[in-house]
């Protein structure tokens, strides 16, 4: 059963940073891209990020592009979301997915149509 734990949220001041971990079991880790969503009360879950297992390509929404760094430690089975320069946009319950590695959806972040999404973290930057 694929399985996928996203944690390391919390609350930070505006212009701080945390670090998001997710871990992942239940499947062959380089047979999936691992992406990071998030989402609003009321608004559409966002793709943020999504890290290649295949090719070690990394992809960024441009909301993130330049704070956001996204990487894997493959012993560890754990893919990692580096956020720096929080802003107040960013407060959102995060997410990761186990993502097809092959196509199109990892570089677009479409991670429409996955059910595998883990339980979620909160993150929460005051401003």
């Amino acid at each position: 059963e694929v399985q996928l734990q996203a944690s390391g949220g919390g609350l930070v001041r505006r212009g701080g940073t945390l670090r998001l971990s997710c871990a992942a079991s239940g499947f062959t880790f380089d047979d999936y891209a691992i992406g990071w969503s998030r989402q609003v009360p009321g608004k559409e879950r966002e793709g943020v990020a999504c890290f290649s297992t295949y090719d070690d390509a990394t992809y960024y929404s441009d909301s993130v592009k330049g704070r956001f760094t996204i990487s894997s430690d493959k012993a560890k089975n754990t893919v990692y979301l580096q956020m720096n320069s929080l802003k107040a946009e960013d407060t959102a319950v995060y997410y990761c997915a186990a993502v097809p590695k092959y196509g199109s959806r990892c570089p677009t972040l479409d991670f429409s149509g996955l059910t595998n999404w883990g339980k979620g973290t909160q993150v929460t930057v005051s401003s």
